[in-house]
């Protein structure tokens, strides 16, 4: 039935309100109203960020009376035939399921022995009466039973034809992260390179285990590990769980190497990769010139080097790899560009359902396991943003 709402007259042209419904309605046949606030539907629905201001964004409250206005008119014209109407009462998102009663429901007891009926009005209450007399004769805990039974499965029903796709479009996420999205919050470690210099001097990369007598900065990271971890804090959000942020520089390993690992940022900037089991068939490589990724292992038809120009910059190259953790039992993903901003198409790449279950066929065994890998994306840049990123080789170990 919730297929035949949104594919109405009354939702054809919204997106949004049909993300509204199948959202609030999921989380109703779910038992879960804890998601149905105006918060969590602001960051699930209207993509939101996490936190925030509710109070002064009212785009939540503003769709809800447009969707119940949208419902009504759909069960009152094209859905006057549904069994089962769905209202979002005032004052809460959470829907509710009910039988559609054509007539007003019969007095819970019997009419007053004075009541005159005159023999016009008795003859077109005939119907009511013959009602009344089917309730006066069933046990009142039958007829409760027999409702109760047909709400139950017109839900069992609703939930059955309306969610399978989305519970197949959530699956390519859920499978792929599941390690990280259980147990003891991973670490999600971001580049943190050490410049030398300050701002009216200048910042340039600090030479690797040089000293200087200049002031070493070590608080600087991309913008697109900035997006990433924004990406990544949705992700984790969605799932009702969290995840433990560090800077590379300031990651400490007794703790670390207990946990799953999620790296961000190119291996240039981001010292804590030393530690773990480093690419062994995409390796950065760099000139003034251009860089690229060696294709260690090329296979025929593939460019020894995925390189790019540095100018203009047009495109990007990303890796996405899955490794053994430091500990037995543990995982490693790491996300990294040639830029800033090819880091954070990896990292979009593996958060959107579509390009993950591309990606899910290829590094799965038989057995559903996910192997390790590592996976080369090709990413489209315009204006500084990332725009589209392409599957171009991977090698599953």
């Amino acid at each position: 039935m919730i297929e035949r709402v949104i594919s109405s007259s009354q939702f054809r042209s919204s997106l949004r309100l049909r993300e509204f419904l199948l959202y609030i309605a999921e989380c109703a046949l779910k038992g879960t109203p804890e998601a149905a606030t105006e918060q969590q539907i602001g960051v699930h629905v209207f993509h939101r960020p996490p936190g925030y201001n509710s109070s002064e964004d009212s785009i939540v409250r503003t769709h809800a009376r447009l969707l119940r206005q949208r419902l009504a008119e759909y069960f009152s014209t094209e859905g006057a035939a549904e069994p089962t109407i769905i209202e979002v009462p005032k004052g809460h998102y959470l829907p509710t399921f009910r039988l559609r009663q054509s007539e007003p429901a019969p007095a819970p007891f019997p009419l007053p022995s004075e009541t005159v009926v005159s023999p016009a009005s008795e003859a077109a209450s005939a119907p009511a009466v013959r009602r009344w007399d089917y309730w006066k004769s069933t046990p009142l805990g039958l007829t409760l039973g027999v409702l109760l039974v047909f709400v139950v499965a017109g839900s069992a029903f609703l939930a059955a034809r309306a969610w399978p796709k989305a519970a197949a479009d959530r699956s390519a996420i859920d499978v792929f992260w599941a390690p990280f999205l259980s147990g003891d919050p991973p670490v999600v470690i971001y580049s943190n390179a050490r410049f030398l210099g300050d701002s009216k001097t200048g910042l340039r990369y600090a030479p690797a285990g040089a000293s200087s007598t200049e002031p070493v900065v070590d608080n600087y990271t991309g913008i697109g590990e900035l997006a990433s971890v924004y990406e990544l804090t949705r992700l984790f959000d969605a799932h009702h769980t969290t995840f433990v942020l560090k800077r590379s520089l300031l990651v400490t390993w007794d703790e670390a190497k207990m946990r799953n690992l999620i790296f961000i940022g190119s291996p240039a900037e981001n010292a804590s990769l030393r530690v773990v089991p480093a690419l062994t068939d995409f390796t950065l490589t760099a000139n003034p010139q251009s860089a690229g990724f060696v294709n260690n292992h090329p296979r025929p038809g593939e460019p020894a080097v995925f390189s790019r120009p540095e100018h203009p910059l047009t495109m990007d190259y990303a890796v996405i790899a899955l490794a053994p953790g430091v500990q037995s039992g543990k995982r490693t993903l790491m996300f990294s560009g040639l830029t800033t901003l090819g880091t954070q198409a990896a990292v979009e790449y593996a958060s959107r359902k579509e390009s993950l279950a591309e990606l899910l066929k290829l590094v799965s065994s038989p057995t559903g396991e996910i192997k390790p890998f590592e996976a080369l994306l090709a990413v489209t840049l315009e204006g500084g943003v990332p725009l589209q990123s392409k599957l171009v080789s991977i090698r599953v170990h």
